[in-house]
């Protein structure tokens, strides 16, 4: 039995292939407009569930990278604040070694020793460093001074700083230390090259014009010297360290940007050429509509 196929099906057929068609044109210029082939759920749910897991590893990745940014702005004031202090305790060692001769007068001891404590206060302001508003050499207590001159009865030597560490995380699992605490660097109480107890006696022996003291301090500056020059070490090493993982995030960004693309980015030429296939079908579509539907009744009884 033949089936009878009359206007209205045509009708109906015709405008859900022409829906379609539109449907299609209209999600590929979508695609084009957007430059991404994913622009709901629903056109990839695969594809949705990697693009938004490398989104959150992205987010977590640009955050590491300003940690490691700040770590590196950390390490190098200290880098720079060491320097500043070896180079106040070289230019001590040479007045301590001039102040050990036995032929200066005392007025020339006095002028040392007035000189050395002018060092003595750009340690102290050394050591009360910030950067960024935090004060490098107090541990986590980075807000309050380490060696507060409005303190009562304040003695730098007898000063002890916060021992807490300061520590960025700069990756999944790692976490790395970049402070120095006030006493690793000037010397904890009772340390025999505390620098601002060093200081005090070389004071206290040119002001009584005793040479043998003044001179059994050079060894203790020495020692601190040393301390210093090892601090510097390790920070350079620390900042070492940060600086690969920087090179690391910074590639690992490259990477999910890469696959983030790839599953979300569409390909314009692709795209281009699709969306002018289905233009032209779409318009094929209209004009053969427009003739098998444009009979009407009166064209019959003509």
């Amino acid at each position: 039995m033949a089936l009878r196929v009359t206007p209205s099906m045509m009708h109906m057929q015709l405008t859900r292939n022409l829906t379609r068609n539109l449907t299609q044109m209209q999600e590929l210029q979508n695609q084009v407009t957007t430059g991404r082939k994913i622009n709901k759920a629903s056109d990839d749910p695969v594809g949705i569930t990697y693009s938004l897991r490398y989104r959150t590893e992205l987010a977590s990745n640009e955050q590491y990278q300003k940690n490691v940014d700040s770590a590196l702005s950390w390490l190098d004031f200290n880098d720079t604040v060491l320097d500043q202090a070896g180079q106040v305790l070289h230019r001590v060692k040479d007045l301590v070694v001039q102040g050990s001769n036995g032929t200066n007068p005392q007025v020339a001891l006095d002028s040392i020793r007035d000189e050395i404590s002018q060092l003595k206060n750009q340690l102290l302001d050394i050591s009360n460093s910030k950067v960024n508003g935090k004060y490098v050499f107090n541990g986590q207590t980075f807000d309050k001074m380490p060696y507060d001159p409005n303190t009562p009865n304040f003695d730098p030597k007898t000063v002890v700083t916060d021992t807490g560490e300061i520590s960025y995380a700069v990756g999944v699992g790692v976490t790395l230390p970049i402070n120095l605490t006030g006493n690793q660097v000037f010397g904890a109480v009772g340390e025999t090259d505390n620098v601002f107890a060093v200081l005090d006696n070389i004071m206290a022996g040119l002001t009584a014009g005793s040479q043998g003291a003044v001179s059994a301090q050079i060894g203790n500056i020495e020692s601190r010297m040393d301390k210093i020059l090892n601090a510097r070490s390790e920070v350079g090493a620390r900042v070492n360290r940060v600086e690969l993982m920087q090179n690391r995030l910074q590639d690992l960004e490259l990477n999910l940007t890469d696959m983030k693309s790839k599953t979300e980015d569409a390909d314009f030429e692709k795209l281009l050429i699709e969306s002018k296939v289905n233009e032209s079908i779409y318009q094929a579509s209209l004009s053969v509509g427009a003739k098998v539907i444009s009979p009407t009744l009166v064209d019959f009884l003509r």
